[in-house]
Order: C-alpha cells, then sequence, then structure tokens
C-alpha cells in the first residue's frame, strides 16, 4: 500500500493556523501611525512616557504644563509593542539615518508632495518628512504590527480554535470557524496596525475561557486560575479604560459560576484572589498617570484640551443616547452588524441552542451575550463614538471573539441544515471584510461598502503599496506608478499552500 501523509495533530493544526494568519496579517500591514506608536517609541528610545519631540504630529497628542507631551489613552499596548521596536531599533535608526543623510547631501529641503485627498494625512506627512522622522515611523509601525499585532492577533485565533474544537469535538469545523474569525470579520482590518481595541478584548477573552475551562483539562488550580482571569481584567484597563467592562464582566462571571457550582462562600473567596490578580496592572496604570499628569488616579483624558464632544457629561461620556446605540450596530461606515455580519448571528445562538444537541453551554452562552449587551450600553454613552466614521468600526472591536463563539454555534446550525446558505454568509462577510482591510477607506458615501466597488474596479491591492504609490517616488522610483500585490498574494499563497500540503509532511501510514 502507498504511503501518505499522517493526519496532523491538534498541535501542528494548531502552529499552522498561527503561521497562516500571521503571515497574512503582516502581509496587509497598514502604514498608519496612530498615537498608541509614539509611547512605544518614547520607552525604546529614552524609557520615558514624554513624547515631546513627537508634539504637534498627532491631534491626540497634547501638553501638560511642566509635565510635557503625552496622550490621552492608556498606555497598555504601548509598553507591549516597545519590546519587539527595541530589539529592532538598531537596524530603524541606521535605515532612517541614512535616509536623512541622502537628502541632506541632495539639497532637498521641503517635502514631496502626498498625494491624498485627505488634508490631514498631507500635514502630517510634511511635517514628519521636516523632522526626519517619516522612515522611523513607517519601519517602526511595520516592526510592531508584524511583531506585536500581528502574533498577539494570530494566537487569539488559535485559543479560538482550541475552545471551538472542544465544543464542536472536530479539528475540521474548528479549524474553518477560526479561518473564518480571522478574515472574514474585521479582525482582518484592525490587525492591520497596532490596535489596542482588539488586543484587549482578546486578552479578556482570554481571561474568561481561563475561567470557564472548556476542556476541564488546564494544569493550573482554581486559586491560579482566577488570579490569571484577574491579571486579564487588570490588563484590559491598562490598554484602555473600556476594559471597567471587562474587569467587572470576568469577575461577576467567575464569582457567580464559582457559587453555583460550589457554594456562594467559596465564590467570595475566590473573588479575592481575581481582585489579587487585577493589581499589577491597574498599579502600573496608576503609576503612568501620576509620572505623566501628576494624579495617580484621573484618568489621561482629564487632561486632554476641549475637543468635540467633549462638553457632553463627563469628558464626552454620559448615559446611553438612542442614536448611539443604532450607529453603533447599524451605520453603513463602523456598524458592528454592518461591518461584521457574521459576528451578528451570535445574538441570535439562544433560538438555536437547546435540548440534547447543545454543545455550547448554557452559562456561558449567556455570560457572552451580557458582556456584550454591557459594552454596547458603555459606549453607547460615549460620544466619541460619532468619530468611528473616518476610521472605521473601533470600539465594538473588543466583543469581537466574545461573539464569535455563540455565532459559530449559529453558523454550524445553518450548515447543518443547509449547507449552502452557510457558505454564501461566510462569502458575504469576506467580501466586505478583505476589501475593507486592503483599501481602508469608509468614509466616502458608501462606508464600509466603498473598499468592495474599489476592488471590483480596481482590482487587489495592499495598504504599504498603496501608500508608498502616494509619496510620487519619494523611496524608489519602483514605487512610483504603484506596484501590483499579485506577485506578494502569489508568494503568499504558494507559503501557505507549503504549509498545508500533505506533500510537505513526514510521511507515514495512511
Amino acid at each position: 500500500m502507498a504511503a501518505s501523509a499522517a493526519p496532523l495533530s491538534p498541535r501542528q493544526t494548531a502552529w499552522r493556523l498561527f503561521l497562516t494568519c500571521w503571515i497574512i496579517y503582516v502581509l496587509h500591514f497598514a502604514t498608519d501611525v496612530v498615537r498608541e506608536h509614539y509611547p512605544a517609541l518614547a520607552l525604546a528610545d529614552h524609557a520615558s512616557f514624554r513624547l515631546d519631540e513627537y508634539g504637534g504630529l498627532h491631534p491626540d497628542l497634547f501638553e501638560t504644563p511642566g509635565r510635557g507631551w503625552h496622550i490621552g489613552n492608556n498606555p497598555g499596548v504601548s509598553m507591549l509593542a516597545a519590546i519587539p521596536y527595541l530589539a529592532f531599533k538598531p537596524v530603524v535608526d541606521a535605515v532612517s539615518r541614512r535616509f536623512v543623510e541622502r537628502r541632506r547631501a541632495s539639497g532637498q529641503t521641503e517635502p514631496p508632495a502626498f498625494d491624498t485627498r485627505w488634508p490631514n494625512a498631507r500635514r502630517f506627512y510634511a511635517e514628519a518628512w521636516r523632522r526626519g522622522l517619516d522612515i522611523k515611523l513607517g519601519l517602526a509601525a511595520f516592526v510592531m504590527q508584524a511583531f506585536c499585532m500581528a502574533p498577539a492577533t494570530a494566537l487569539a485565533v488559535v485559543l479560538l480554535f482550541a475552545v471551538l474544537r472542544r465544543l464542536f469535538r472536530s479539528d475540521r469545523a474548528a479549524l474553518w470557524l477560526s479561518l473564518a474569525y480571522a478574515f472574514a470579520t474585521p479582525v482582518l482590518f484592525r490587525t492591520g496596525f497596532l490596535n489596542h481595541n482588539l488586543m484587549l478584548g482578546h486578552i479578556a477573552f482570554a481571561g474568561f475561557v481561563v475561567l470557564w475551562d472548556p476542556w476541564d483539562a488546564l494544569p493550573w488550580r482554581l486559586r491560579t486560575r482566577f488570579i490569571l482571569a484577574g491579571l486579564a481584567g487588570g490588563t484590559a484597563i491598562l490598554f484602555d479604560y473600556t476594559g471597567v467592562v471587562f474587569i467587572l464582566a470576568l469577575g461577576l462571571y467567575g464569582f457567580a459560576k464559582r457559587g453555583l457550582e460550589e457554594n456562594w462562600g467559596d465564590g467570595w473567596r475566590h473573588g479575592l484572589w481575581y481582585v489579587l490578580g487585577t493589581l499589577p496592572p491597574v498599579l502600573l496604570l496608576w503609576f503612568y498617570q501620576w509620572q505623566a499628569f501628576g494624579n495617580p488616579f484621573l484618568p489621561g483624558q482629564h487632561w486632554m484640551p476641549p475637543v468635540e464632544w467633549i462638553d457632553r457629561g463627563y469628558q464626552g461620556f454620559s448615559g446611553p443616547q438612542p442614536d448611539i446605540l443604532w450607529l453603533l450596530l447599524g451605520d453603513h461606515r463602523f456598524g458592528l452588524f454592518v461591518t461584521a455580519p457574521l459576528l451578528a448571528l451570535g445574538v441570535l445562538c439562544p433560538l438555536v441552542e437547546r435540548g440534547e444537541r447543545r454543545v455550547l453551554p448554557r452559562f456561558e452562552m449567556w455570560a457572552m451575550l451580557l458582556v456584550f449587551l454591557a459594552l454596547y450600553l458603555f459606549f453607547s454613552g460615549n460620544n466619541y463614538t460619532r468619530l468611528q466614521f473616518n476610521t472605521g468600526i473601533r470600539y465594538m472591536t473588543a466583543i469581537f471573539p466574545f461573539l464569535m463563539v455563540p455565532a459559530a454555534v449559529v453558523l454550524v446550525r445553518v450548515w447543518e441544515r443547509r449547507p449552502r446558505l452557510a457558505y454564501l454568509l461566510v462569502l458575504g462577510a469576506l467580501t466586505i471584510a478583505w476589501p475593507l482591510a486592503m483599501y481602508r477607506e469608509v468614509e466616502a458615501p458608501l462606508g464600509v461598502f466603498d473598499p468592495v466597488v474599489r476592488t471590483l474596479a480596481g482590482g487587489f491591492a495592499l495598504p504599504a503599496l498603496n501608500t508608498l504609490k502616494l509619496t510620487g517616488g519619494q523611496y524608489g522610483d519602483f514605487f512610483a506608478s504603484g506596484v501590483t500585490p499579485v506577485a506578494l498574494f502569489a508568494l503568499t499563497a504558494a507559503i501557505i499552500f507549503g504549509l498545508w500540503s500533505p506533500r510537505f509532511r513526514r510521511q507515514g501510514r495512511p
């Protein structure tokens, strides 16, 4: 009998899934330089939170009298991104210095045109060029995306695979559902650059899974699991004050689960271990706020200069508002159920997950849906939600993994009855998610459907190549007329084929 490739073990599948996601995420790197990049640069450059050398480059950077420039957001993701950047800093500095020296030698004193319709982008590019920071910022953004954001999201996809594999008792179903989450939702769009919202959600989801233990096989004692979950909840706050929802949700979930399974006294006792786990990241946040603003307890937003909507409630945050409730779900530019229709299936889970065929425990199903509801109501009082019109889905990004598990259950139920409908649902979601990650603009009248039209009219694209084309050959004539991404897509496809093809696996018995 002819030899054939041995079937993949779950661990082998998980490694291939991680590498596949990481490669595709890096391929879709976007050159967006966001506020979280600057503290990472400052930490790596001079072990400081002060951003004086970057003042004026980003509207979310502001100066506090006597304390210098900072950002109003929490520093968690910047601290994490500073680690890989520190490793690549010598290379980034050397390349950036070489470009600046060549410009000075050529006598060029004015920045070249940046051919975009967005005036703020033109101003940013011109100022970064004048300061000699354009190359540094671009390379730093790539390093932080490729070696922090992309692998973190890929790990989250692997965690989801492990959870779904346990629920459905099928490696194949778990693999395809995990790939749908990775590429048929705005996860691909948000992983294109350093994004604290998505990473925060994945960290909180990891804490939820540690408390849940769907495999009944985690090696840690229950006390340790509560401490780890507390660490995840505290880290969520270190990333953003949105984490308040998750730190409370994880604590309440663990307390209620333990109280119902054992006794309420045991729930209180383990709740204290959870609180203990939250302390290190929360204390780190207080230390940052004390260093940056002189007060450990007031958030960075307290010190921000006046911006649009800041007069509503406390620094722009007030009670739930009906118009924002609609925008969060249905706006054509950033609404959750418009940009991620696959995740909308999650709210239908209670209608299909019943009886003896139940695979998702009822308590966990309602816990995840209640976390979604809590975050939804939280952001309905955040007036800055209205500003997502130019950045795409952002605030509700943290709920993605919590909605994907019940959505996967619904999708499997649809597939069991009408497989073609299930395929169409995933294909439709992919048709929105992939163009959004390639073109990344939702401010046009069509919103998230504008990238779809642009893909149909102009073909495939990659964000970094789109940006290089706008520089008009400033970084090489090769990019002046635009570079087709087809070769990069073909190379990526070949690598991924090699990862999964039986021809490249160890041969053994059938």
